[in-house]
């Protein structure tokens, strides 16, 4: 992702800056999404794994990207609280 547009993106609800999810985060949420353990904060089942996503720096909302666009929508965020293997904070 352009570092430029990831220096102005940030959480929609919270404000909070957003980073690039690590490689275990993204095993970690897509395990979880193939055992249909995932929602997303409205409530929605994620159905398709995460290819790409973007996590807030305090590690509580992930929101996907789909080829290489954002979804900044709040009600499309995935709550980390909800993934029981979710990896510590490195």
């Amino acid at each position: 992702m352009d570092k430029r547009l990831l220096d102005i993106l940030c959480c929609p609800v919270s404000k909070t800056p957003l980073r690039p999810l690590g490689k275990n985060e993204l095993d970690a949420i897509n395990t979880a999404i193939a055992q249909g353990q995932v929602d997303t904060v409205a409530g929605t089942r994620v159905e398709a794994s995460l290819h790409e996503g973007l996590i807030t720096v305090d590690r509580k909302v992930v929101y996907r990207i789909d080829e290489g666009i954002p979804v900044m929508l709040p009600e499309e965020g995935i709550g980390t609280a909800q993934l029981r293997d979710f990896p510590a904070a490195a």
